[in-house]
């Protein structure tokens, strides 16, 4: 397969999880996470799916079109070890939904940020809320849970959070 069409696939998975999970979490409170903005495709996305909700954003360096940049009291600039303990002291656990978007398509590296991101992220997470990575991640505190409709099973991750965890 080419790059182009597992891009294609990855992206059309990608919405496919975003806009079903945006009707799933309409009775859960609190904020969604946005975990890697790069662009700001994603993040612009879930604006529109979910007006009105609270989106915090992590990523390395703001690097967004203008128009998809978030405000910078929502903006984490910087790394997910010092980011997300921040976040927690603003939201506590209190998190609906958190989207991570981690890849670099380099296997190694990929791993381990997910697996920082299996550490950090269930402390920030409601019991009942979802995660949807395109990362695996493994954490006692995650149920995997079934994938939207033509959604390729390992293209993308669902989770729900069972208990909040800690860092």
């Amino acid at each position: 397969m080419s790059r182009l069409d597992s891009m294609i696939r990855r992206l059309s998975a990608q919405r496919a999880c975003l806009d079903a999970l945006s009707g799933l979490i309409a009775h859960i409170p609190g904020p969604v996470l946005e975990i890697g903005l790069g662009n700001g495709r994603t993040y612009d996305h879930l604006r529109e799916r979910l007006p009105g909700r609270e989106i915090l954003v992590f990523d390395r360096v703001l690097a967004a079109h203008p128009d998809c940049e978030p405000p910078p009291h929502l903006f984490y600039l910087g790394e997910l070890e010092e980011t997300l303990p921040r976040a927690r002291e603003r939201i506590g656990a209190s998190a609906a939904l958190a989207h991570a978007d981690i890849g670099s398509g380099r296997s190694e590296q990929d791993r381990a940020v997910a697996a920082l991101l299996a550490r950090l992220l269930p402390a920030l997470m409601r019991p009942g809320g979802l995660v949807v990575s395109d990362q695996e991640l493994s954490a006692p505190e995650f149920r995997t849970e079934p994938l939207p409709d033509g959604v390729p099973s390992g293209r993308y991750f669902l989770y729900r959070c069972r208990a909040q965890g800690s860092f």
